[in-house]
C-alpha cells in the first residue's frame, strides 16, 4: 500500500512527482506476485465497468451450494475481487493480463453467475452472506496455485483480512505527504468489537526516488 505521513490511502491529489508515484508499481513488480486482491469499493473506483442496479443485487439465492467456476484458457496471473453481495459490473476478464476472479458468497443469484461465466470471469463461492476469508484464501491456492498474493486496499478489506490473521507481511510506501483530511479511507480500517492491535516487527527501510519511504515489517502471530 502507499500512504500519507498520517496513514491514509486516498492519494488523490498528493504533491508528489511522477517518479514518486510509479514507486508503487515498481514495488509490486518487486514481488512477483502470482496476483493481487482488492476490496469491493477499490474494484468499483479503478477497475470494474460499475455496479449493478439495486433491484438486481436484491435478487438472491436461497437454494442448495453451487460450484465454482475457473474461465477455460491459460492464466498465469490473476486480479481478485472481494465482492460479496455482487455488486461489481465486469465488461473484461482481463485488466492489464491479469484474469479477473470474483469472491462471492453464496447469496449471489443464479443470474450474475451467468453473467459472469458469459464474460470468461472467473468466481469462487467464499461463505454464505459474508465473505469467509479464509476459505477464500484456501480456495485461492487450491485452484489457481496462487502463492504469492499481493493485498491492496482498500482500508476495510485490509482490516477484515489482518483481524483475521491472514496477512504475512506489511509492506507499506509511505509518500512524504500530510493529507489530514478527516473521514478519508486509512491503511487499515476494522470494524467492530473487541479489536485489538497488532504487533509487527520490522524487517527492511529503504528510502526511494521523491523521498517516498519503503517500510516492511513481519506481522508477529499471536
Amino acid at each position: 500500500m502507499m500512504t500519507s505521513i498520517d496513514g491514509r490511502i486516498v492519494t488523490d491529489g498528493w504533491p508528489l512527482a511522477p517518479e514518486g508515484r510509479r514507486q508503487y508499481e515498481q514495488i509490486h513488480a518487486s514481488y512477483a506476485p502470482d496476483g493481487w486482491l482488492c476490496g469491493r469499493v477499490t474494484m468499483e473506483q479503478h477497475f470494474a465497468q460499475g455496479t449493478r442496479s439495486k433491484a438486481e443485487v436484491a435478487r438472491e439465492h436461497h437454494g442448495a451450494a453451487r460450484a465454482d467456476f475457473r474461465a477455460p484458457g491459460q492464466h498465469r496471473s490473476f486480479a481478485f475481487a472481494i465482492d460479496g453481495k455482487g455488486k461489481l459490473a465486469w465488461a473484461t476478464n482481463d485488466l492489464d493480463g491479469d484474469h479477473v476472479v470474483a469472491i462471492l458468497s453464496e447469496r449471489v443469484s443464479d443470474e450474475y453467475l451467468a453473467s459472469l461465466r458469459e464474460r470468461g470471469v472467473s468466481y469462487l463461492l467464499a461463505g454464505g452472506r459474508e465473505i469467509d476469508l479464509s476459505l477464500a484464501l484456501t480456495k485461492i491456492g487450491a485452484q489457481f496455485g496462487v502463492r504469492t498474493l499481493m493485498l491492496e486496499g482498500g482500508g476495510s478489506i485490509n482490516g477484515g483480512m489482518l483481524r483475521a490473521g491472514l496477512i504475512d507481511e506489511v509492506s507499506v510506501l509511505v509518500g512524504p505527504v500530510v493529507d489530514g483530511r478527516v473521514g478519508t479511507a486509512a491503511l487499515f480500517d476494522v470494524e467492530g468489537d473487541g479489536v485489538q492491535p497488532w504487533r509487527l516487527a520490522l524487517e527492511a527501510v529503504e528510502r526511494r526516488a521523491d523521498d517516498t519511504l519503503w517500510l516492511r515489517y513481519r506481522v508477529v502471530p499471536r
